[in-house]
């Protein structure tokens, strides 16, 4: 029934590798529901209110609205849409709003505003509009933007793994590691990772990308707790 429905066999795909598939992308986009919170969770509107017009945050709440809402539209883009795409937060629009329009309005208003965006882009799909101006768009230009989110998502990691820091004179990260140098367990940890992964897809094993994230999860884990 579910090969015949998505057409698994069809597509060239089996069950086991659309499962692997599914489960490596969620490990590759679970770090949005962390990092959503904190972009639009930690920034006060023009009253000087976060988010659910509190006077402190709730991460929680807004960390769980992301991930319901990630995987409500993933299930109807696989269930209606019957294409392979997972949906979530967009990392430019969240920041967009959090810094450019709620610190000059309130909360409610930006999310109002948000609504109101969502219904013109639905507008732009329905007319076909959307699609004209995307076939418009330069074949380079779409390449170029695939690989700006990529290396904008590639420096998240090395972010968070230790490998640049922020400088005093920006916020832009540039600088490596702490003062020059690599130390600490998580450039380590991410490190055996990335190697781990690598070895693995050297040698094509199968779920390599999988299984280098759930080890490399798991000696983190170790690593914290101890």
């Amino acid at each position: 029934m579910l090969d015949s429905y998505f057409k698994i066999s069809q597509r060239g795909s089996t069950v086991g590798q659309e499962v692997r598939g599914g489960i490596v992308t969620f490990f590759t986009m679970a770090y949005i529901v962390a990092l959503n919170p904190l972009i639009i969770g930690l920034a006060k509107d023009g009253d000087g209110k976060f988010l659910g017009g509190g006077d402190a945050p709730n991460l929680a709440l807004i960390a769980a609205a992301t991930a319901l809402v990630a995987g409500v539209m993933t299930i109807l883009m696989g269930v209606v849409a019957n294409f392979p795409l997972a949906l979530a937060t967009g990392l430019g629009l969240n920041t967009f709003v959090a810094v450019g329009i709620a610190s000059q309005m309130t909360w409610a208003d930006a999310m109002g505003l948000v609504v109101l965006e969502g219904l013109i882009i639905t507008v732009l799909v329905l007319t076909g509009f959307r699609v004209a101006v995307f076939k418009a768009v330069p074949t380079q230009l779409k390449v170029a933007i695939s690989v700006g989110i990529g290396l904008f998502i590639a420096l998240i990691g090395l972010v968070d793994a230790g490998f640049v820091r922020r400088t005093a004179a920006g916020p832009v990260p540039v600088t490596l590691g702490d003062g020059g140098s690599l130390v600490g367990w998580p450039v380590l940890v991410f490190g055996f990772g990335l190697l781990l992964m690598i070895g693995l897809m050297v040698r094509k094993v199968k779920a390599a990308l999988l299984i280098g994230i759930v080890v490399s999860t798991v000696v983190a884990i170790v690593i914290e707790s101890s």
